[in-house]
């Protein structure tokens, strides 16, 4: 390498540190998470940029095209790749239209939280369109246009999707080191202890800047993260039970310990149990959902001695209200679906005004979207069970009571 070629490799590298720097000023999430990444020169093998986790590879004279501002862009661009985890989420899915997918949303995301200023020397993957939606609903939207799609990403992104590297990756590139021929190649093991260290990295990051500086679906993701998201069996049947007094007795002992001949005493729960389902009958329900919901609240309610579950259909309306005890639960399964227009919630709250009934505990099946609002909150003791996908894959969440995603 001639001097020449030395000082413009150097005043690169000045550039790309200074870029970082201004970052972490701005924005102390996105600068966090690009200083950690070591700058590697990479033009023989990298057309643009790219990055594996650990390193932010680039190609001199695209890096020279670019004006401070979007050195910045590229920055934040580049780490949202590594917090998604959009190398290793592909599956089976087509690689171009996939990256392009991402590079929608990861230059959204750049565009609302003022990451630099968005790169227009190259044509990039940018349309409000796609705000608020993840890389999977985007993808769904690209393959019905499959034929029609001429965009290209605004990086090189590499996939480790297709089969295991030999290992070892960028190992012995550090900063300032010598570039290598080919992108890196690692084994699953070492793409695994990469990820890892990538999610520890977000979640401090995310921990040291303020919720105003980490974008909406990143927190989205931290919160699953730290949150898991709970099974709605296991919820629904804690929350029927939370409403129902109960004590230890001999008289129905346990079934654990039953076959080793060891009795211990079981659940004697009051038996008052009074449950309402209502079920969203718009276009969105489906045959398997009722069936999954019916048999989830039998198996629950049989656990009773006495109990009273009353189930109604409702769209903009209410319909037939089904009552069901021990001594006919098995007709559940018998019920027909009635409605099937849009979706209001006042009109259950007012059904059951009308009726005087005021349960012990309501369950919801619902889509979450309806056209007012979500009803009462002062009313009853109130469980939504959601299974709509929610704009931008979030699940609605109803601003009262305990929500819950449904899945079969």
């Amino acid at each position: 390498m001639n001097k020449t070629a030395e000082v413009s490799q150097q005043v690169v590298k000045d550039r790309l540190i200074t870029a970082r720097v201004q970052l972490l000023l701005k924005n102390g999430f996105f600068g966090n998470l690009a200083t950690r990444l070591q700058l590697q020169e990479a033009s023989s093998w990298c057309p643009t940029a790219a990055t594996d986790g650990r390193f932010f590879f680039y190609n001199t004279e695209f890096i020279q095209s670019l004006d401070d501002d979007e050195l910045i862009f590229l920055f934040g661009h580049e780490v949202l790749h590594n917090v998604y985890d959009h190398m290793d989420r592909r599956g089976n899915r087509d690689p171009r239209l996939w990256n392009i997918a991402n590079d929608y949303v990861v230059n959204m995301d750049c565009v609302e939280n003022n990451i630099g200023k968005r790169i227009t020397s190259v044509n990039i993957c940018f349309d409000y369109k796609y705000q608020n939606w993840i890389s999977e609903e985007i993808y769904d939207d690209l393959y019905e246009n499959a034929e029609h799609v001429t965009e290209e990403t605004l990086d090189m992104h590499l996939d480790y999707s297709e089969e295991e590297g030999e290992g070892s990756g960028a190992q012995g590139n550090t900063e300032g080191g010598d570039q290598q021929d080919g992108p890196p190649q690692y084994t699953k093991e070492e793409r695994q202890e990469i990820n890892d260290e990538v999610k520890e990295a977000v979640m401090n990051a995310a921990k040291g800047a303020g919720n105003k500086d980490v974008p909406r679906g990143v927190r989205t993701m931290i919160k699953d993260l730290t949150n898991p998201e709970l099974d709605w069996r296991e919820l629904l049947a804690t929350n029927i039970q939370s409403v129902v007094k109960n004590d230890f007795t001999f008289m129905r002992p346990a079934r654990k310990g039953i076959a080793e001949r060891v009795y211990l005493p079981g659940m004697d729960y009051d038996t008052d149990l009074d449950v309402f389902c209502f079920i969203d009958s718009s276009g969105s329900m489906m045959d398997d959902m009722l069936r999954d919901l019916c048999s989830e609240v039998k198996g629950i309610m049989e656990q009773y001695t006495n109990f009273k579950l009353r189930l109604c259909f409702f769209d903009t309306d209410t319909y037939t209200i089904h009552e069901f005890d021990s001594t006919n639960i098995e007709d559940i399964h018998d019920i027909e679906v009635e409605g099937g227009g849009g979706t209001e919630f006042d009109c259950m709250f007012d059904r059951l005004k009308e009726e005087d009934i005021v349960p012990q505990k309501l369950i919801v099946f619902t889509d979450g979207y309806p056209w007012g609002s979500w009803g009462d909150e002062d009313y009853c003791d109130t469980l939504f069970i959601v299974h709509g996908s929610g704009y931008g894959g979030r699940t609605p969440e109803a601003p009262f009571g305990v929500t819950v995603k449904y899945k079969a």
